[in-house]
């Protein structure tokens, strides 16, 4: 993005050649917008600049009802409008195929205008939404219970009704079950959310990848575990550690964790860890070093259910041929991580 001097200007000049460029997101209403907005404009110690919708939505944004965001440069059909404004009355709702069909939107369009305009599908928005709204406030630093998941869920009852319906699980800690506490972490790639117990972190995902519901539900099988809202020692430091790597300060992680799953998975994570930083592997030589030449597919599959993105760095991985593929979390985080590193390891 351009520098915030910049952006700033942009905002004071309503100037709409930087449509697209970035958005802007004014923390006393939770509101973003496009730079040429025509609301009053902002304080600048209420302002907040992201690279994308999603960025917007991740942190606790909704759109504006007067520039409408969401449609990039007015260019949004008239055929989408009926349903934008459907989410805007409830943003919460969770929208299904079968009922999209009955509404008279085919799913597969609507899923690919989302995916072209804001690298997302319309499932991966209103995740976005339903978590930005839950979380945002949260990755702000406000005190977790005080703070809600949105402005109907105030109280401790409402709270974990909220995270009930979020993680289609009970925040109970169940006898003979392993609790697991929850938190949301802010990155400079987004919202992310950690799991962990008092001994180890077994779970960090971005909140609007496209199996964050299927990979809570899977550790929570596979660990025999129950969730719950709360922060603790291991929650804390991997916020240090993750801020310390964005900084360019660490290379390696030393917060200890869990990585339940089959022993295929766990052979393909430890030579995650293996990969040196700023460097990558293709999946054709995990699976030759796994001596299994041919199961270069199988490496791809047990990379993608990683849960421990980052600090297994299954980003380091990439084709044959040097090209990015199957990233949960987006093929533009992976490049940025990338990216970082190189950055990072070209100026040690």
């Amino acid at each position: 993005m351009p520098s915030p001097r910049v952006m700033h200007q942009a905002v004071c000049e309503r100037d709409k050649s930087f449509e697209g460029v970035f958005w802007l997101g004014v923390t006393s209403t939770r509101i973003f917008c496009r730079p040429g907005c025509p609301a009053r404009t902002p304080k600048p110690e209420n302002l907040r600049f992201f690279p994308s919708v999603a960025e917007s939505l991740a942190h606790g944004f909704r759109p504006c009802r007067r520039c409408r965001p969401l449609e990039r440069c007015g260019e949004t059909p008239d055929w989408l409008r009926p349903l934008l404004a459907e989410v805007e009355k409830d943003p919460a709702r969770r929208w299904r195929d079968a009922e999209l069909q009955a509404a008279g939107f085919h799913p597969v369009r609507v899923r690919r205008w989302f995916q072209s305009q804001h690298g997302m599908t319309f499932h991966g928005y209103l995740r976005a939404r339903r978590l930005g709204a839950a979380l945002g406030k949260i990755g702000e630093g406000e005190p977790l219970l005080n703070a809600g998941f949105d402005a109907g869920y105030e109280s401790v009852s409402g709270f974990r009704e909220a995270f009930e319906k979020m993680f289609r699980l009970s925040p109970g800690r169940a006898r003979n079950q392993t609790a697991l506490v929850v938190r949301p972490l802010t990155t400079p790639l987004g919202m992310m959310v950690a799991a962990a117990t008092d001994t180890e972190l077994c779970f960090l995902e971005f909140h609007d990848r496209r199996a964050f519901e299927a990979q809570v539900k899977t550790l929570a099988r596979r660990a025999g575990a129950t969730y719950s809202p709360g922060d603790n020692a291991i929650l804390q430091q991997t916020e240090l550690e993750l801020e310390e790597y964005f900084a360019g300060t660490r290379l390696d992680f030393d917060v200890p964790m869990a990585m339940p799953g089959s022993d295929w998975e766990r052979s393909v994570w430890e030579q995650l860890l293996a990969i040196p930083y700023g460097e990558t592997c293709a999946y054709s030589d995990i699976a030759k070093t796994l001596k299994r030449p041919k199961a270069s597919r199988a490496v791809g599959t047990a990379n993608g259910r990683n849960r421990l993105t980052i600090l297994v760095p299954c980003h380091r991985v990439i084709r044959a041929d040097g090209s990015l593929s199957g990233y949960g979390g987006g093929l533009w985080r992976k490049q940025k991580l990338l990216d970082h590193e190189r950055e990072v390891r070209g100026a040690s």
